[in-house]
């Protein structure tokens, strides 16, 4: 019975229900690594990030025999310069752009609230439980306006919390395109030279797996806020360019970042024009049909080969554990972890074939 495959696979459900409990019994042990690692992860993440990107440049100098160091502080001007552009040139419009938008809300609830009473007022027959649900919400809507937006200027206030820890960015990301090269071998080298091979194998596959994903995303985002910029323009929709940045970051998020981003542009074309949400439609689906098609497929391929049914659930599961953060970093996790389990299965598969044809 010990080597039935069902009595093995319940001791490692057992064992692993008992390392839970565990870990969550002794979890002030593991309290100040936590704080710790909570301390340092927004600058680790950000410089990974910025890591990904700029490394493909990195490399590039590199190949014009341009001295490493030189070649990492020439990345750093191009950051800055792009930096300033985007503050000096793209920031200003989006701020004012910003601002009329939140000028124009309570004239945005006053409507909604005049059509709501129109249609209560005309001859439609409405149940008595859709119409207190319509009464309700027209009677409390510029209090979910005001709670929207404290909770806007609270987010604002954990932004500069946030920016705080940002400034220590530029440090750990010097270092992670001095010394990145240098990580594996370092891990590997305490380890015998089969062994080393073999992790050799994963961290390269891992490594490849989050370039496909950061890069990818990003260079998508980007060119699919470009092209919803341009047909925003072309329509004449107001605060253009706060909804294409919107849409930009919102794109970052795959699948369902999509649909999200189109939400503010279709609200504001209701209140400009009802044929604008259909034109606003058109753009949409126009651009998401040149990203998906032309774009995705020659920047990001297929290395990660995940089904859209299992991103849309794991996107869900860690929004709702981790909120926004876990929708960002959903996916990335999620094919770190498949590409480790893969890795080892194979790697167990292999074995396990090189012991049969032993035996043979």
């Amino acid at each position: 019975m010990l080597k039935n495959r069902w009595f093995q696979s319940l001791v490692v459900f057992i064992l692993i229900f008992l390392l839970i409990l565990l870990l969550s019994k002794t979890s002030f042990v593991f309290t100040p690594v936590l704080q710790y690692v909570g301390a340092v992860a927004v600058p680790i993440i950000g410089a990974g990030i910025l890591y990904y990107i700029t490394k493909p440049v990195m490399h590039l100098f590199e190949k014009l025999k341009i001295n490493r160091i030189v070649s990492i502080l020439l990345v750093f001007l191009l950051l800055i310069l792009i930096g300033f552009l985007f503050v000096m040139y793209i920031i200003p419009i989006a701020q004012q752009q910003f601002y009329n938008l939140m000028d124009n809300v309570p004239k945005m609830v006053r409507s909604t609230q005049n059509f709501i009473t129109s249609f209560q007022s005309g001859q439609l027959i409405i149940p008595d439980q859709v119409d207190e649900a319509i009464q309700n919400f027209t009677d409390n809507i510029q209090t979910y306006a005001e709670e929207i937006m404290s909770k806007l200027f609270g987010f604002i206030g954990y932004i500069i919390t946030f920016v705080a820890s940002v400034v220590l960015i530029p440090f750990f990301l010097f270092f992670m395109l001095k010394d990145g090269d240098k990580l594996i071998p370092f891990i590997t080298q305490i380890f015998e030279k089969k062994k080393a091979k073999n992790i050799r194998s994963l961290l390269g596959k891992i490594d490849e797996a989050l370039t496909a994903f950061i890069q990818g995303q990003l260079i998508v985002s980007f060119c699919v806020g470009v092209l919803l910029f341009i047909g925003y323009v072309i329509l004449g929709l107001k605060y253009s360019l706060t909804l294409a940045l919107f849409a930009m970051v919102m794109n970052v998020i795959p699948f369902l970042g999509p649909f999200i981003a189109v939400i503010p542009a279709l609200i504001v074309g209701a209140f400009q024009s009802p044929m604008m949400i259909v034109w606003v439609i058109v753009v949409t689906i126009i651009a998401q049909q040149i990203e998906s098609n032309l774009i995705s497929p020659n920047v990001m391929g297929r290395v990660l080969d995940l089904h859209p049914l299992t991103v849309i659930t794991v996107i869900l599961a860690a929004g709702s554990i981790a909120g926004f953060l876990g929708i960002l970093f959903a996916v990335p996790f999620y094919a770190v972890i498949k590409t480790i389990v893969i890795h080892f299965y194979q790697t167990y598969q292999q074995s396990k074939n090189t012991k049969e044809d032993a035996l043979l």
